[in-house]
């Protein structure tokens, strides 16, 4: 996912997004330690995903405190 279609989100939507990213990731891991992951450029490409939607929301946070 684009972090241009992140920032289209809420605050909550990207927690829940964080969320999912995080089973997926814990999902992929005990996949790779029973030998069962078929792809293993998934595991990359979910930790950048996770990257890219903690930064959105540090984004977000920044801004909503500096308008307050």
């Amino acid at each position: 996912m684009k972090a241009s279609d992140l920032r289209q989100k809420s605050r909550a939507e990207l927690q829940e997004e964080l969320l999912n990213l995080r089973k997926e990731q814990f999902n992929l891991r005990m996949q790779q330690a029973t030998g069962q992951l078929a792809r293993p450029d998934q595991f990359n490409k979910v930790r950048k995903s996770i990257a890219r939607v903690k930064t959105v929301i540090r984004e977000v946070e920044k801004k909503a405190g500096e308008q307050s």
